[in-house]
Order: C-alpha cells, then sequence, then structure tokens
C-alpha cells in the first residue's frame, strides 16, 4: 500500500493514466443507484472515464430492473481486477448491505455497508489501484445510527487520508465547482449563529493557502485568483455593521497579499458572484454554507460538483443529496454525477502530469 508522510504532493502518490475511479454506492434507498445506474447505461460518450462501482450487487440489479436498464453486472474482488471486466458490463466490487433495499426508505442496518464502500474505495486510490474517489449522496441521519460520528463526507475523507497514508497532516477542504463558479465555504455544517464566532484569522489563511495549491495541483492554474467574502452586508462597512469583516477576515487577507497571494477581500457578498465579478476571480471564499452554495446552485443546479481539497487524492461527489422522494422512479438527473466523474478523471490526470514534469 502507498503511504505518505506529508499532506503535499508527491510524485509517488499521483495516480497512473488509465486507473478507473472508485466510485461509492451512498445510500442505496437514495439515488445513488439511479444516477450511477443511468449514467453508465448512456456512455455512449467516449469523454466518460471509466469507473468500478463499490455497492451491493444484489441492490444494483434490483435497482437496474426498476428503471428498465438492462445491465450486466461483473463482480471483481478490487479495483486491480478491472481488466477482466467485458466491455459494456459494469464492474462491480461487492459491498453486500445487511438488509434488502427499499426505494425511498433510509434503513440504519445498511449504514455499515454505506461507510465500508467509503472506506474501500479510499483504500483502491491509496493502493494505486483507482485514480480518484468519487462519492454518491449518504444520508447523515442513517449513518448517525450506525455509529458514524463526522459531519459529513469531507470530514470522514480527512480521517481516511490519515489512517490510509500514515502521518498525512490532511486538511479537507469543501470546494463547490461548475464552468461558472468555484467557492470554497469556510465554514460548512454549523448552525448560522455559530458562524461568528468559529472564523478567524489562521483558518481563512490555512483555507486560502490549501485552495491555491489545489487550483494549482488540480487545475493547473499558475497563479490563482481569490476573492474573499465578507461576513455582513456590505463587508462590515468600515465596522458599522458587525465587526468580523474589519478585525478578522481583512487582516488575514493582508496576511497572504503580504505572503505573495493574489487575494483580495473581504468584498461584499451580494456584488460578488454576477458575471462580471466572476470574470475577475478563480475561486471565491465564502464564510458560511448558504453564501457559497445558493450562488453555486442557482449557476449550475444541475452539474455542480462537490470537491474535497486539502488530501492525498482526488475525491468528488455530485453537488445534491439523496432525493428520497424520486429514487427508484427514473426521474434522477444524473448530470451532477457525469460531470463529478469528468472532473475527478481531469484532476487525477492533471496532478499525474504534474507529477511526472
Amino acid at each position: 500500500m502507498v503511504r505518505s508522510g506529508s499532506a503535499a504532493p508527491d510524485p509517488s502518490l499521483a495516480p497512473k493514466p488509465g486507473l478507473p475511479l472508485a466510485v461509492t454506492m451512498g445510500d442505496p434507498a437514495g439515488i445513488g443507484l439511479d444516477i450511477t445506474l443511468t449514467a453508465f447505461s448512456r456512455a455512449t460518450d467516449p469523454a466518460l472515464p471509466p469507473f468500478v462501482f463499490y455497492a451491493d450487487a444484489d441492490a444494483v440489479a434490483a435497482r437496474a430492473q426498476a428503471l428498465g436498464i438492462g445491465l450486466v453486472i461483473h463482480r471483481i474482488a478490487s479495483t486491480s481486477g478491472v481488466q477482466q471486466v467485458p466491455a459494456g458490463a459494469l464492474g462491480l466490487v461487492n459491498v453486500p448491505l445487511a438488509s434488502p433495499v427499499c426505494a425511498g426508505r433510509a434503513d440504519a442496518r445498511n449504514g455499515a455497508a454505506v461507510i465500508a464502500a467509503i472506506e474501500q474505495a479510499t483504500r483502491a486510490v491509496a493502493d494505486g489501484e483507482a485514480a480518484a474517489v468519487v462519492t454518491n449522496p449518504i444520508s447523515k441521519e442513517t449513518l448517525y445510527a450506525a455509529g458514524f460520528r463526522h459531519p459529513g463526507h469531507t470530514e470522514f475523507l480527512g480521517e481516511l487520508a490519515a489512517r490510509l497514508w500514515l502521518g498525512c497532516a490532511a486538511v479537507p477542504v469543501m470546494m463547490l465547482a461548475s464552468d461558472e463558479l468555484r467557492v470554497v465555504p469556510l465554514t460548512v455544517h454549523i448552525p448560522l449563529a455559530a458562524v461568528p464566532g468559529a472564523l478567524n484569522q489562521a483558518l481563512i489563511e490555512r483555507t486560502a493557502r490549501i485552495v491555491v495549491a489545489d487550483l494549482g495541483r488540480f487545475f493547473g492554474i499558475a497563479r490563482p485568483r481569490l476573492v474573499v467574502a465578507g461576513l455582513n452586508p456590505h463587508a462590515g462597512e468600515g465596522g458599522t455593521i458587525g465587526r468580523e469583516d474589519r478585525d478578522i477576515i481583512a487582516p488575514a487577507v493582508a496576511a497572504l497579499q503580504a505572503a505573495g497571494f493574489d487575494v483580495v477581500g473581504p468584498l461584499s457578498a451580494d456584488t460578488l458572484f454576477h458575471a462580471a465579478a466572476r470574470a475577475r476571480y478563480d475561486a471565491a471564499i465564502a464564510m458560511y454554507h448558504d453564501q457559497a452554495l445558493i450562488p453555486l446552485k442557482t449557476l449550475a443546479f444541475d452539474d455542480g460538483v462537490n470537491v474535497t481539497l486539502g488530501l492525498p487524492f482526488v475525491r468528488t461527489s455530485p453537488d445534491h443529496g439523496t432525493a428520497f422522494d424520486i429514487a427508484g422512479t427514473g426521474r434522477a438527473n444524473p448530470a451532477s454525477f457525469v460531470a463529478a466523474l469528468r472532473l475527478a478523471h481531469k484532476m487525477a490526470l492533471r496532478a499525474a502530469s504534474n507529477a511526472g514534469s
């Protein structure tokens, strides 16, 4: 198994060209199975990268039948066996569920298998068998009942990085990406009332440095331009509408500028996301979850991608939830999943290219 003592880019960790992606099933009662199978069944576009599905074979076969998708499943013991998968067949590493799946009805008994799929897919990347991880949506409520102790995927992947890349000091950072916008929420799954107290200069500087490093590593942007949104209306108006912008955000931006980074802020969030403004930066750092996700989902609701930066491997995910209400109905749109596949593939190739240069 490949190991590293640092989260910094290491040529030995770069994925080799031609490796498949490792796709997790997410909550099997949600639309993860639907969008994966729909995308696979429509994969006539050669730009769709190959992947191996970490999922319960029986659940996948049943959902394919429910959706009217003709499917040949080829089980393999690990992603290293992908060459054995016949053309047109879905390569699948079986991750057995504890209970039969009913579309739309979450079952805590299956939480352990959902977690296992994430672990096994990530291990495939650590072992050099897969290029990147693409995760399907999970239900945190269901996983909590199975003993999951993390706020979400992002934090769990940080733990896996430390476990599988021994000594890795990974600091996972969520970025939402589309052709129109890349945006990073500085704080994520915390109450809005807790956001001001969670902000500090060190957090802003650390996040910005990770974003800059990974925009270069995975997106090929030599000198990324960042903007930092203000917390308060009109970025606080010099402290007259809250002091966080003046006392916390502005000093962090000044420190980053002094260190040579191309970053401006704090800027009023209400004028930060129109077309002319977006042309002036490569990524925006927002102060809280909805400040970041509302513009991204307004601009790219169907094909936005959740990307985790700050890890020693590539991870992407569709930018939506489990959508239990439409699971198994055939109405789930696979566009965000397809975008996540393609972006993971591009990021992995970029990382490999950087390692070889």
